[in-house]
């Protein structure tokens, strides 16, 4: 029976080892764990968590939330020295109200002379700090870190909002073996519980204990224990066409749904969707000044009133009060929203300005509805149930003749039709102050385009020179106009010194700006271009991207675990006609590349072909949907790396003739 016990426990030891060689089975740190400096599942990774558990209670003496932490880490390298930073947030409301951290305890193991030595903290090493009017930040930094020092730290956190439990977030910029989270919740409480992030859980186990809290009149309520694990979590390494980190991070957060009192009473604390839209239609500073009809009668002239035309006195509305009134670049939406300061001062928050917009939509007879929706940096809108304070951004959505515009004024340069950017966030909500109110999608359906149109020659000296014309659409067409209009003076100055700074051995010259509007869709510029190609001996090398719409590829991860999201559909095209006189012979020319990616979901053609005497380039990128799921990635990765290869490598041969 002991041999039978002893292989058990050998064979769970050997188990847990198995895959890293750490001891990802608890927080006592072996020696094993720190002789070991590699993580061979990542490396590329400056550290790694071994092991983390976070248990959090209610103390049935104090009442108040506990939240227990322990941690212990692995430094790979020196920039893993951060992770030696400890900084912990804690939460107060006034000076009654505070939380408070106790119980620090942190070790430093290092191998020395081949033995596992410990350098414990100090106390008089633990520092506090105000971060703002509501956090205090206690800070502390270990001790005589080196490469293939362990580190660990463990501390409490006692809070008196006993009902605020934490989010707990599994991942973080450094892979992780085992994170763990254990939350006792009274059976008076419940909570919307949601999992964030494209990570499994590996345990998802509950239980009932009874008896677990008491209060001093004899009432008692049992308690839900549940138990969260994650295992060989891959670190969170952030890289372009993304939305916020905390969109796919992989946590538990908690949401107060029902408070249930010893007395019998029920509070709900958090509402469905029906009430929180008739409280937003009715109570809040949102839903009162969408009804301000009579304060903005007076402020359009009769040139826009008398326009009988929906569609251009749509238009001139929104013009009206982008050039009158200036967003502050606050996000106020639900409170702190007065059309009548906005109209007093000329300048307000997204909330006022875009609220006024409506109003004066409404009161013209212009069929509107506003969406309450949250922006990029912001987050996603948790659908499942309301978290009102998931919203801070506000757009009207407008009908006209059968068509749809989704409208925002704090931008001078929006284009009718056009939100910002930053509004591209997956879905709003459309508060219909006579109907029910309903989710409806932010996305757009229109390409933004980029695009050069090359027309060169070759001159007596053999140097390449011409016309290039370029255009904007979309989204690239608005960067380009509040970048001219916001200084018109400096704009060309600027664009050839970024020219000039990028290709060093191409000369720009006579840059015009081709008439455009403020609002316009299209912006356009042209410029001349001269460059010498590269001649060795009679044969002449040219490669014709004088100008690259790309430097590097953006996309460098072994795997994404989230979308790639560009925002809106996207095309960059070349047309380039090269003038070949009767001085030199085509030699040879590029191979022509047709790429796609699965599903039709995106493309890249290239071509180089002869036409009497002129070699015409076409080159073209397509990304087709706004948003990829992890799937394109690798398929999108490969489409950019033949793209910077054909801009880089592709060379017309010429010879010269004798």
């Amino acid at each position: 029976m002991k041999d039978l016990l002893r292989f058990i426990i050998i064979f769970i030891t050997i188990n847990l080892h198995a895959q890293s060689g750490f001891n990802s089975g608890g927080f006592e740190v072996t020696k094993q764990d720190v002789e070991l400096h590699s993580y061979d599942r990542d490396s590329t990774a400056n550290a790694i968590v071994i092991y983390e558990m976070g248990n959090s209670y209610v103390d049935r003496y104090s009442y108040r939330l506990t939240t227990e932490i322990k941690r212990k880490i692995k430094i790979l390298n020196r920039n893993g020295f951060e992770k030696g930073l400890v900084s912990i947030f804690i939460y107060n409301r006034g000076k009654e109200n505070r939380e408070e951290v106790d119980e620090i305890n942190a070790t430093v193991y290092n191998i020395e002379n081949g033995k596992v030595v410990k350098t414990i903290l100090e106390n008089s090493a633990i520092f506090k700090e105000d971060y703002n009017e509501n956090y205090t930040l206690v800070k502390f930094a270990l001790p005589n870190i080196k490469v293939g020092s362990v580190i660990t730290y463990s501390y409490t956190v006692a809070s008196p909002f006993m009902f605020k439990y934490r989010s707990w977030y599994f991942q973080d910029d450094i892979p992780k073996l085992h994170s763990e989270y254990n939350a006792s919740i009274p059976g008076n409480w419940e909570y919307n519980i949601k999992l964030v992030g494209g990570q499994k859980l590996t345990t998802n186990d509950s239980s009932v204990k009874k008896n677990c809290l008491q209060i001093s009149s004899g009432a008692n309520s049992s308690c839900g224990i549940y138990k969260y694990v994650m295992k060989d979590i891959p670190a969170f390494i952030e890289e372009e066409y993304m939305t916020t980190r905390l969109n796919y991070l992989s946590r538990i957060e908690y949401e107060l749904k029902v408070f249930r009192s010893f007395n019998g009473s029920v509070d709900n604390i958090t509402k469905d969707w029906k009430s929180i839209d008739n409280d937003l239609k009715r109570d809040t500073d949102l839903g009162k000044q969408l009804r301000r009809n009579s304060v903005v009668k007076k402020l359009l002239n009769d040139t826009i009133t008398s326009e009988n035309d929906k569609l251009i006195k749509a238009k001139k509305i929104l013009e009206f009060v982008q050039n009158e009134y200036t967003w502050n670049k606050e996000f106020n939406v639900l409170e702190n929203v007065s059309i009548k300061d906005l109209i007093n001062k000329k300048s307000g928050n997204v909330g006022e300005i875009n609220a006024l917009l409506y109003n004066l939509l409404v009161t013209n007879n212009i069929e509107a509805t506003p969406i309450l929706l949250s922006t990029r940096n912001n987050g996603f809108i948790t659908q499942v149930f309301p978290v009102i304070s998931d919203f801070n951004y506000l757009i009207i959505k407008v009908n006209i003749n059968g068509e749809v515009y989704l409208l925002d004024a704090t931008d001078d340069y929006l284009t009718f039709g056009q939100i910002p950017f930053r509004c591209l966030n997956s879905h709003g909500r459309l508060i219909d102050l006579d109907k029910e109110s309903e989710w409806y999608p932010i996305s757009v359906d229109d390409y933004s385009v980029k695009q050069y149109r090359y027309n060169l020659d070759f001159d007596e000296n053999q140097i390449l020179k011409g016309d290039v014309n370029y255009l904007s659409k979309g989204y690239h067409s608005l960067n380009d106009r509040e970048r001219y209009f916001t200084n018109s003076e400096t704009f060309i100055n600027d664009y050839i010194n970024d020219y000039i700074n990028d290709y060093n051995s191409v000369e720009f010259s006579d840059f015009e700006i081709i008439d455009t509007q403020k609002t316009s869709d299209d912006f356009n510029f042209k410029f001349s271009i001269k460059s010498s190609p590269d001649l060795v001996g009679n044969t002449v090398y040219v490669n014709p991207f004088l100008i690259k719409f790309f430097d590097n590829n953006p996309f460098q991860l072994q795997e994404r675990s989230y979308p790639i999201d560009f925002g809106f559909k996207d095309t960059y095209t070349y047309a380039i006609k090269i003038n070949i006189d009767d001085s030199f012979d085509i030699k040879s020319l590029p191979e022509s590349i047709n790429l796609g990616l699965p599903n039709n979901k995106g493309s890249f053609l290239f071509s180089a072909k002869q036409e009497e005497n002129s070699v015409i380039i076409y080159f073209k990128l397509a990304f087709k949907e706004a948003i990829y799921d992890p799937a394109y990635y690798d398929g999108l990765k490969k489409l950019l790396a033949q793209v910077l290869d054909t801009q880089n490598n592709s060379l017309i041969v010429l010879e010269k003739k004798q």
